[in-house]
C-alpha cells in the first residue's frame, strides 16, 4: 500500500492507518496471524496488501484470489457474514485446496469489510490450535466492530487505496526482541550445558550461543543471519523446514530429532510467539526421523516443503480453471508472483502456428508482431522446446541471444522461462515466463516449473475444448432469441440474456417482443425445463406457437391454451414456464396470463414497486385442458414492468419470496430513466460475485406517454 494518501482521522496515511487497526484486531483477539485483503475492482480480484504474524513468503499462495475462489475470506465477502473454521478437520472438509497448502493445526475468521456503499474486501484472522473451537459472540463482536473500523477508514478516504504488489508487512507487537543484547541474559544462556538459538519469522537465526554453535558444527559468524536448512547440509530436507512451518502457523512448541553427521542426534525445541521462535538445542540418543546419512555425503536436493505446498495448491487451483481466460488469469495472478515473474504469454498451436491465446506484461502491438508464429520458426525458442519436449531457460539476454541470435529484442524483458505444453507427446501451446531483470533459476525453481507445465498443458487443452463447445451452444441460443426487440410508440424495451457461469450445455431461457398494430404489443418470457439441445429446440417450437397465436388474435389466455395443447401433440417430456402480457398503450392497460412462470414486479410512477399477484394456470406440457386465467392491470405512462426467469431470484440457499420481495423494493430505489443500466443493477443486485448457476433472461417494459396523447 501507498503510504501518501491522509485520511480524515488526520495525521497518518489510510495504509498506516489500516496497519493499525490490523495490528490492534490481531493483538485484541488473541490472534496469531491476520491479513488484509481488499477487492481490486478491474479483475475482480481479492489482494492481500497487509500481513500480521507470517513471513511474506508464506502467504505467495494467497496474494491475489478471484472473488469466487473456494476459501473462506471469499465465501465471507459474497455473503457478507462472518465465515468460522473451527480446526484443520473441519478445514479439509470445507476448503479442501486451502487445508492442502496449509495443513497444519489452527483456527481461523474471515469477515468482510462492507462500507456504506460498497464490500471494500475481508479481514482473515488465524488462532493457534489450542484455542476454543468456537467463536464466541463476545468475539465475533469484536471480529466484526473491528471490520467496520477498518471499513469505515476506507470510506472516510478521499481516495481509493492503492493497491501494492506485495502484501505491507505489519508487526503485532511494539517491542522487538533484540539480537544477541543483554549481557546478563546471554552470559547465563552460555553457562547451561544446552544450546540456544532464536529465529525471526522468516526463519533466519538472530541469535545463538556457543553451546548451541559446537552442537550444530559451525561457527557462530557463520550461523547468523542463515535459515537453518541452507547453512546446514544436514537439514536441508523438507521434514525439518516443516515443523518450523508448523510452529509458525500453529503458535504450538514443536520437537524433532535429527542426525547431525556422523552419529550424533541432537533434539531440537521449538517455541513460537509472535515476533519469532526460541530454539533449544540438545543430544538425544532418540532415533531420529530420517535415515543416517553416510560420512560426507549430502542428502539429494528436494524442494523446500513450502515450495511442495505451493505446488500441491497452484495443482488443484489449475484443476479448476474453466475457459482460457480462467487460466490466464490464474497464471497472472498466482503463478507468476509465486516465481517473481512479471510477463506471461501463453500460446496454442493452431495448424502449425503458435496462436496467443493470453498475455500479460506486455504491449498489445508486441504480441500482434509475435502472434500466429510458425512452429519451425528461430525468432523465438518457442517451436523448439516444443520439439523437444524440453523446457528452455535463459537468466539474461545474452544467454538467450547466444543460443538465439535471431531473437527480437521487442518486449524489453531480461530473463526468460519457456515451457513446452504436451499432452502423450501431443503438443498443445508455450507458456513463457518472463522477468524484467535478469533471474538465474534455481535448481528449485526448474523442477516445480517443469512439472507445473504438464499441468498448464491439461488445464489449456481441457480451457480451450470448454471454450469451443461453450461458443457453439451459445451461438445456438441465440440464433434462437430475437436479434432485435421492435421499437413502438409508448413502450420502452429492453432485454438481457445472461448464460449460467459453468456448463457447456444450451439452456431453455426465452423472451420476445411482438408488435400486434401500432398501439398493442405482447411481451413474453418463459423456461424450458432443463439445459440441452433438446430443451433449445423445444424453446424455439415454443416461440414460433406463442408467435403465430399471438398474431393471429387470439387472446392472451387463449395462447397459453392454445401453446400448450400442441406441447402435447409433441408429446415432449420437458415442461415450460411462461409468462404472456397482451399491452394496449392506447388504453392504458395490460393482460397477464402464466404458465406456471414466476411472478412479474410493476413499479408505477406514483406507487411503490411490488410483486404482481398474477393467478397462475398449468405449465405448459401438461394436458390438463385447464383454461389459463387473465389479470388485467393498468398500464400508466412511467409504468414499469419486469419480467424475468427463476435464475434470477432462485439462489441456493435463499428464499425465493423473499429475493423477490427483495428485489422489487431495489427496483423502487434504483433509477429507470437507462433500462438497461437497471437492468445490471438488478442482475447485480441479486448475483453481486457474478456467479449464477442457471440462466438469467430479464424483459424490462416502460410504458410512456403516446404522441397524441395530452401532458
Amino acid at each position: 500500500m501507498s503510504g501518501s494518501k491522509e485520511h480524515p482521522g488526520g495525521s497518518g496515511s489510510l495504509d498506516d492507518a489500516l496497519s493499525v487497526a490490523l495490528a490492534d484486531t490481531v493483538r485484541g483477539t488473541g490472534a496469531s496471524i491476520g491479513g488484509l485483503y481488499l477487492i481490486e475492482e478491474a479483475e475482480p480480484v481479492l489482494r492481500l496488501v497487509a500481513l500480521c504474524g507470517l513471513p511474506l513468503a508464506f502467504s505467495a499462495p494467497w496474494q491475489r484470489l478471484p472473488l469466487t475462489a473456494p476459501v473462506p475470506v471469499a465465501d465471507a465477502i459474497h455473503d457478507d457474514t462472518l465465515v468460522s473454521v473451527a480446526g484443520q478437520e473441519e478445514m479439509a472438509r470445507r476448503y479442501p485446496r486451502a487445508a492442502a497448502v496449509l495443513p497444519y493445526p489452527f483456527a481461523l475468521a474471515a469477515v468482510p469489510l462492507t462500507g456504506v456503499r460498497r464490500s471494500w474486501g475481508g479481514l482473515v484472522l488465524m488462532w493457534p490450535a489450542g484455542r476454543p473451537r468456537r467463536i464466541s459472540p463476545r468475539e465475533r463482536g469484536h471480529i466484526t466492530s473491528s471490520a467496520r473500523r477498518m471499513a469505515r477508514l476506507l470510506d472516510d478516504a478521499t481516495r481509493p487505496p492503492a493497491l501494492p504488489d506485495q502484501p505491507r508487512v505489519v508487526p503485532v507487537d511494539a517491542t522487538r526482541h533484540p539480537a544477541q543484547t543483554g549481557l546478563a541474559a546471554a552470559d547465563y544462556l552460555e553457562r547451561l550445558p544446552e544450546g540456544a538459538a532464536a529465529l525471526d519469522l522468516e526463519g533466519r537465526i538472530t541469535f545463538v550461543t556457543a553451546t548451541a554453535a559446537r552442537l550444530l558444527g559451525r561457527a557462530a559468524d557463520r550461523l547468523l543471519g542463515t535459515r537453518p536448512w541452507q547453512s546446514l547440509p544436514w537439514l536441508d530436507d523438507p521434514v525439518y523446514e516443516d515443523h518450523y512451518r508448523t510452529a509458525l502457523v500453529s503458535r504450538t512448541p514443536v520437537s524433532f530429532t535429527a542426525l547431525r553427521p556422523p552419529d550424533q542426534p541432537l533434539t531440537f525445541q521449538l517455541y513460537p510467539d509472535t515476533s519469532g521462535i526460541s530454539v533449544r538445542v540438545l543430544p538425544s540418543a532418540e532415533p531420529t526421523e530420517a535415515p543416517p546419512q553416510t560420512a560426507g555425503a549430502r542428502p539429494p536436493v528436494v524442494a523446500p516443503t513450502g515450495r511442495l505446498y505451493q505446488l500441491v495448491h497452484l495443482a488443484a487451483a489449475l484443476t479448476e480453471s474453466v475457459t482460457v481466460r480462467d487460466l490466464v488469469a490464474l497464471i497472472t495472478h498466482q503463478i507468476l508472483p509465486a516465481f517473481g515473474a512479471q510477463g506471461l504469454v501463453l500460446s496454442g498451436v493452431d495448424a502449425g502456428r503458435l496462436k496467443i491465446t493470453g498475455y500479460h506484461g506486455y504491449p498489445a502491438d508486441v504480441m500482434e508482431r509475435l502472434d500466429a508464429l510458425s512452429l519451425d520458426t528461430d525468432l523465438t525458442p518457442a517451436g523448439q522446446v516444443l520439439a523437444g519436449g524440453t523446457p528452455a531457460f535463459f537468466a539474461d539476454p545474452a544467454e538467450l541471444a547466444a543460443s538465439y541470435p535471431d531473437a527480437p529484442q521487442i518486449s524489453g524483458k531480461q530473463a526468460w522461462a519457456f515451457l513446452p505444453l504436451i499432452i502423450s507427446g501431443r503438443p498443445v501451446g508455450c507458456c513463457i515466463l518472463s522477468y524484467a531483470r535478469p533471474h538465474t533459476f534455481t535448481a528449485d525453481e526448474r523442477a516445480v516449473l517443469t512439472s507445473l507445465s504438464g499441468l498448464i498443458a491439461q488445464a489449456l487443452d481441457r480451457a480451450r475444448l470448454y471454450d469451443t463447445k461453450h461458443r457453439l451452444v451459445h451461438e445456438l441460443q441465440r440464433a434462437l432469441l430475437p436479434r432485435a426487440l421492435p421499437r413502438l410508440p409508448g413502450l420502452d424495451v429492453a432485454a438481457r440474456y445472461l448464460p449460467a457461469g459453468h456448463g457447456t450445455e444450451v439452456g431453455g431461457d426465452f423472451f420476445d417482443v411482438l408488435r400486434l398494430d401500432d398501439t398493442t404489443a405482447a411481451a413474453v418470457i418463459g423456461d424450458v425445463e432443463g439445459h440441452s439441445v433438446a430443451a433449445a429446440a423445444l424453446m424455439g417450437q415454443v416461440r414460433t406457437a406463442i408467435h403465430a397465436h399471438a398474431t393471429a388474435g387470439a387472446a392472451p389466455g387463449q395462447v397459453l391454451a392454445r401453446t400448450n395443447r400442441l406441447l402435447a401433440d409433441l408429446d415432449s417430456e420437458l415442461l415450460v414456464s411462461c409468462l404472456y402480457v397482451h399491452l394496449d398503450l392506447s388504453r392504458g392497460q395490460a393482460s397477464f396470463a402464466s404458465a406456471g412462470h414466476v411472478p412479474p414486479l410493476l413499479r408505477h410512477a406514483r406507487h411503490p414497486a411490488a410483486v404482481l399477484d398474477v393467478e397462475p394456470g398449468p405449465l405448459l406440457g401438461i394436458d390438463t385442458g385447464d383454461d389459463y386465467p387473465v389479470t388485467t392491470v393498468p398500464l400508466l405512462p412511467g409504468t414499469t414492468l419486469a419480467l424475468y426467469t427463476d435464475g434470477l431470484v432462485e439462489l441456493p440457499g435463499s428464499d425465493v419470496t423473499r429475493t423477490t420481495t427483495d428485489l422489487a423494493r431495489h427496483l423502487d430505489a434504483a433509477d429507470g430513466h437507462d433500462l438497461e443500466r437497471l437492468i445490471d443493477r438488478l442482475v447485480r443486485h441479486t448475483t453481486p460475485t457474478g456467479r449464477h448457476t442457471d440462466d438469467i433472461a430479464v424483459l424490462l417494459l416502460r410504458a410512456s406517454r403516446l404522441r397524441d396523447e395530452p401532458a
